[in-house]
């Protein structure tokens, strides 16, 4: 009875081994075409390691090592302009120090337009790109959209005043004079970050060297007025000019041409009878 017994235990263990085999064996072979087919449907990222922010960074703040983290990034959306090596970025263990010219937040790629170079100051020229030239526009409340205008913004430019039209005569109007120009200070404040609204005197663009002249012609010529295109507008002002006559909707009155009929020329010699003195017509010699 016990060899029985001892008989229908091992047979008993040794069918719950074989069970146990292959549902392992199932389970392996069950893992092995699932992280096959994950192969190839998601092909691996090739990605490189860059430096980000890991804290908020303000315009005009010192960057130190201990603003900046390492982290892998993508190689197809890689930004242009990031860094890769400690050395470059903090060049002499950071004896000159770059500043921040534009506000990051934490995990934002550190690009070389976002700080200044090794010792640079943060100052005006660092947000004049190439080609580009700083001029001024005098504003007040009015023309300066109320105080809500801030460095970085983009603005239309109009001019109003009084030229002399050749068959008019003098003519008031306001035109679109620059249209999409940045903003880069406003009175001597260049921070991006800065949401207080304040009146400003004077707002600084940046401008291509034909622009400064044109401005500077309007602004000795006239009043300008500045128009704030919204953050995601992307279209292009057309031209625009306004007059009076226009603004009420006063068609302008069509000038008639009277055309003027030349007489014929008379050739004519005086000639005196007594006491008086008579014209008689003779033939023209031109």
């Amino acid at each position: 009875m016990r060899a029985m017994f001892a008989l229908v235990l091992l047979v008993g263990l040794g069918l719950a081994g074989f069970a146990v085999h292959m549902a392992q064996n199932y389970v392996e072979s069950y893992q092995t075409a699932l992280a096959k087919e994950r192969q190839t449907k998601q092909p691996a990222i090739k990605t490189t390691d860059i430096y980000v922010a890991n804290a908020s960074l303000k315009f005009g703040e010192k960057l130190e090592e201990k603003h900046v983290l390492k982290i892998k990034w993508p190689d197809n959306s890689m930004p242009k302009g990031v860094f890769l090596e400690k050395d470059d970025l903090f060049p002499n263990d950071n004896a000159e120090p770059r500043l921040v010219t534009r506000p990051m937040e934490p995990g934002e790629p550190i690009m070389a337009i976002k700080i200044t170079k090794p010792g640079e100051d943060a100052g005006l020229t660092t947000r004049l790109q190439k080609g580009t030239r700083a001029f001024a526009i005098r504003v007040d409340v009015a023309s300066g959209v109320s105080g809500f205008l801030r460095p970085g913004d983009r603005v239309d430019v109009y001019w109003t005043g009084t030229a002399d039209g050749a068959e008019e005569g003098n003519r008031s109007f306001t035109k679109l004079i620059q249209a999409g120009v940045d903003l880069i200070a406003i009175d001597q404040t260049v921070d991006t970050d800065s949401v207080e609204g304040s009146i400003a005197r004077t707002v600084t663009v940046a401008v291509k060297p034909e622009q400064v002249a044109a401005l500077a012609q309007a602004q000795n010529s006239g009043k300008l007025s500045l128009s704030l295109v919204g953050a995601l507008d992307d279209t292009v002002a057309e031209t625009v000019e306004v007059d009076q006559m226009k603004l009420l909707g006063i068609e302008r009155a069509e000038k008639k041409v009277v055309e003027i009929q030349e007489k014929p020329k008379v050739c004519t010699i005086r000639t005196r009878r007594g006491a008086e003195v008579v014209e008689i017509a003779i033939p023209c010699s031109n």
